[in-house]
């Protein structure tokens, strides 16, 4: 078998880089031949296929008046990853092709012409980016009505989904109308969708899409049950919709001095200094320094406000034996099991969160228990193996198809 991953970074960068390398490294291991197309970048891995990655483009970058009516078209569907792209799948022929992010660099135009020539395709939707011109299913902040973005395609147009601005917001508007046109998504033999919610969401637009669950999965070999230290846990980017301010609110309601410890950077880091003067920042750790923090917290706290996918934050806590408090909005309630491995709490409410952070603070044996029965049900049901199975398996069925 070989298999075409196709993603726009070639290096570590976010959650979709992390799952990409990952099964990338399961095939490889697994025997199969593994082919590369992405973007060009100084911070790259090698790959020997680089002579057909797409040029570096910087779509935040400034441009002048004719750059910017040709980044745009590029934006929507770039020819010249088409090209390279066909290049590549001629030259090695391969089985099945997997896409990650591929979005605005190389385009969802790739996708059928892996189709034209024959080979399966497969898309991980890491994001709502095939359902929701914005990636992340809000509008101006809030969550969107489920709607907004079925019916008819005038409601692309209909709200501001990025940044407050329209150009950008009509950028993504005809970007999605041109792939609802072209049916890029409905050339795909499969999507992945790494919680329930994804699917359902991915089926709600495209009804007819064929949608196989594989959750995400974490090396728990790497990790093993930490201590109590004593301290809650929030690791993210701080920004309104991963609910930093209600997790403040609520810290701030606590009876007694358990503290809360916060890892990462964002828009909202002044507003929390400035306004909640018991939050401990410890800005953004890598390596053993960070390990340390979240293996010796007492629980790890998830307070999205918007609709998480198959959180990366819970599945590395819980491989540390660590309790998640986590928001009951998007995949999360997937993998919280509320009164067994944690708790769920109402999104945005501060009050609701603060009674469930209250009863860990409260209770050692109760964060010990919960915590072991987090980390046995991560072996069971997110390990790396059960990933590489579940995929594997996938693409067996659709060469057998």
């Amino acid at each position: 078998m070989k298999v075409l991953f196709v993603n726009k970074f070639f290096f570590p960068h976010g959650g979709a880089e992390t799952v990409f390398f990952q099964e990338r490294d399961m095939v490889q291991e697994a025997g199969y031949q593994v082919i590369d197309f992405s973007m060009k970048h100084e911070k790259n891995i090698p790959s020997d296929y680089a002579d057909f990655f797409v040029d570096n483009v910087d779509y935040h970058g400034k441009h002048s008046i004719f750059d910017n009516i040709k980044v745009a078209v590029n934006f929507v569907h770039n020819q010249y990853a088409c090209d390279q792209f066909e290049k590549l799948i001629k030259a090695e022929r391969p089985d099945i092709v997997h896409f990650h992010n591929i979005y605005h660099q190389i385009t969802p135009s790739v996708i059928k012409i892996a189709q034209k020539l024959g080979c399966k395709t497969v898309l991980t939707a890491h994001d709502y980016k095939s359902v929701c011109p914005n990636y992340s299913m809000l509008a101006a902040g809030e969550n969107i009505e489920l709607d907004w973005i079925t019916g008819s395609n005038i409601n692309l147009f209909k709200y501001q989904w990025q940044d407050g601005s329209w150009p950008r917001s009509v950028l993504l508007s005809l970007e999605a109308l041109y792939h609802r046109t072209m049916k890029s998504y409905e050339a795909l033999d499969a999507f992945i969708a790494p919680c329930e919610f994804m699917k359902s969401m991915i089926l709600r637009q495209i009804p007819s899409a064929n949608v196989d669950v594989i959750v995400n999965g974490i090396d728990a070999s790497t990790t093993d049950i930490g201590n109590d230290g004593g301290y809650f846990l929030f690791c993210g980017r701080l920004t309104k919709e991963k609910g930093i301010v209600t997790l403040a609110q609520a810290h701030s309601q606590l009876m007694g001095n358990t503290p809360l410890k916060v890892l990462g950077t964002g828009p909202m880091l002044d507003h929390i200094k400035q306004h909640f003067d018991n939050v401990e920042l410890l800005g953004f750790q890598t390596g053993d320094a960070l390990t340390e923090i979240i293996k010796n917290a007492k629980a790890v706290i998830v307070p999205s406000e918007w609709n998480e996918n198959c959180s990366m934050s819970v599945l590395e806590a819980m491989s540390y034996g660590k309790p998640v408090i986590g928001a009951n909005i998007g995949g999360i309630p997937e993998q919280v099991l509320d009164g067994e491995t944690g708790y769920l709490f109402n999104s945005g409410d501060a009050d609701d969160l603060a009674a469930k952070m209250q009863l860990l603070a409260d209770d050692e044996a109760l964060v010990a228990a919960m915590g072991q029965k987090g980390r046995a049900r991560l072996l069971e049901k997110y390990s790396l193996d059960a990933h590489k199975r579940d995929l594997i398996k996938l693409y067996q069925s659709l060469l057998a198809n």
